[in-house]
């Protein structure tokens, strides 16, 4: 059973079945890299406006036993997250009061969240908008490591994730989603996004899925500058 199936209808699948299958897959390729978006504290903890402890940390959890494959493996690891000076010019539209808030002025809360502090050697790109690649180096980044699979972790599932992966697959890249490695507000957006992603755009696979194909990826990918 997959994890949208108490949420999405008979009426909408079969609406879907007309043009997509769900046992289609897109497949892993040979030169993987894993993205970790806005894994940061103001997402991960309750304390922020923006944070959902309850839902973030399984997939925190789940992230690390990840990197912990992804190092194994020497596959690149790339994080993004936001900036709190950045947000003070105001670029995006944001809506919400969420902005507001003191705490999100401050740059520890675009922190990666300690469970998952990037190595020295693991670029941490500072975004502006919901995907990782709009304005950003990402792109020419993954093309200089010769990835062709991004692995797409992190929060929020409706929104960071799902730009990031539509960014990823408008690249040509092969997008692979870890269903334990996204998390978002609410169950609702993260299953119909799911659904969304895996039926267009990727492939969400069970974490294990992910875990054994790293255990047989070739070691020696160069490390993300």
């Amino acid at each position: 059973m997959a994890i949208w199936d108490d949420v999405i209808g008979s009426v909408d699948r079969s609406s879907f079945a007309k043009g997509y299958s769900a046992d289609q897959y897109v497949g892993f390729g040979e030169r993987p890299a894993v993205l970790v978006v806005d894994m940061a504290r103001a997402f991960v903890e309750d304390a922020y406006p923006t944070g959902n402890s309850r839902l973030a940390r399984p997939a925190v959890a789940a992230i690390a036993r990840l990197l912990a494959a992804a190092r194994e493996a020497q596959v690149p690891v790339l994080y993004t997250t936001y900036s709190a000076r950045e947000f003070a010019f105001g670029w995006a539209r944001w809506k919400g009061s969420a902005l507001s808030d003191p705490l999100m002025h401050r740059e520890t809360a675009f922190e990666i969240t300690p469970e998952l502090a990037p190595r020295p050697d693991e670029r941490v790109i500072v975004k502006t908008m919901p995907s990782g690649f709009f304005g950003t180096p990402l792109a020419s980044l993954l093309t200089f490591l010769g990835v062709d699979t991004c692995i797409v972790t992190g929060m929020v599932t409706s929104g960071c994730v799902r730009a990031t992966v539509v960014d990823a697959f408008s690249h040509n890249y092969r997008v692979v989603v870890p269903e334990e490695c996204v998390a978002d507000r609410g169950e609702l957006s993260h299953k119909v996004n799911l659904f969304d992603i895996h039926m267009k755009y990727g492939d969400v696979r069970p974490l294990a899925d992910v875990l054994e194909y790293l255990a047989r990826t070739p070691a020696g990918a160069p490390a993300a500058r």
